[in-house]
């Protein structure tokens, strides 16, 4: 198939590999014109056959909406629209709410991947109609996993327009879960006396025990470059995906407590010096008289 791509950055620019490579025509556009095939959204429009498909993969929000929006004043009815970024499901709802009125349909696709994708595939989760899902069938076929690497998995029509974001959502409120759990154990078995080699547990953990996963793989290969992670400073930004999870939880009276517990662990990495702590530690001195450490030390 031919399709658009916008937006050529780690992972825009590894998607246009791997699609071009299972024999795709794929016209790409990004600001950097050292990168990009077309000089303009309106160029890389004008140079697709009808009807036409356009893959945005752009920082999700205010850049996201406003991609889609030029969009939707250059393509015409029966032209497509798919969201691969980020994007807040409620945003998917919106755009294409947007489209449809121009007689433009709409996919929204949660990709997981990040730099490991263009080897290995992607996990697509994405949400529209049958008609619409049909379109880019062919891409999402070549952005998969191979067939021989559990390709019957790593791809899904989660729903209706929304429910790819959703569902990548809350993949990634149990990512920081899972991630929050494994750095725990680390630091408790960094903590004792009693361990010799922190990280050839971690390492015997990657077969046969119920706990293993790609993460652990990755936790074990940053274990390998930096013993005892001296190189990193113990600050996690979050992408904003944990924060819609905990809200979508309470929304909808679903209790999260751990994937709230991960995000706020990292809100916590980011102050050197908690306000809240000092709060306890003066309530635990004037109760009980435990000892208090001064701001010098």
């Amino acid at each position: 198939m031919e399709l658009g791509l916008v937006g050529l950055g780690k992972m825009g620019g590894n998607m246009r590999t791997r699609l071009r490579n299972a024999g795709h025509t794929v016209i790409g556009y990004d600001h950097n014109p050292e990168i990009s095939d077309a000089t303009s959204l309106a160029d890389l429009v004008e140079k697709l056959p009808s009807p036409k498909v356009v893959w945005v993969m752009v920082p999700a929000g205010q850049i996201t909406r406003d991609v889609i929006k030029e969009l939707g004043d250059l393509l015409g009815e029966g032209d497509l629209v798919v969201d691969g970024g980020n994007s807040r499901w409620t945003d998917d709802q919106a755009n294409a709410a947007m489209l449809a009125e121009k007689s433009i349909g709409f996919v929204d696709c949660g990709v997981s991947g990040g730099v490991w994708g263009l080897q290995n595939g992607y996990a697509l989760m994405y949400g529209g109609s049958a008609d619409d899902i049909a379109k880019v069938q062919p891409a999402f076929d070549a952005l998969k996993p191979p067939a021989n690497d559990n390709g019957q998995f790593g791809c899904v029509h989660a729903g209706k327009v929304g429910a790819g974001h959703f569902s990548k959502m809350v993949h990634n409120g149990i990512e920081y879960a899972i991630m929050q759990s494994y750095a725990e154990g680390w630091e408790l078995l960094e903590k004792v006396e009693l361990v010799d080699n922190v990280t050839e547990v971690f390492r015997s953990w990657r077969e046969g025990t119920v706990i293993r996963s790609w993460l652990l793989d990755l936790m074990v290969n940053a274990l390998d470059e930096d013993p005892g992670l001296s190189k990193i400073r113990g600050y996690a930004e979050d992408s904003g995906e944990g924060r819609w999870t905990v809200e979508a939880g309470i929304d909808n009276a679903v209790p999260t407590p751990a994937i709230t517990a991960a995000l706020y662990a990292r809100f916590v990495s980011r102050q050197d010096d908690s306000p809240a702590m000092k709060a306890i530690a003066a309530m635990r001195n004037q109760f009980g008289g435990h000892a208090v450490t001064s701001a010098g030390g």
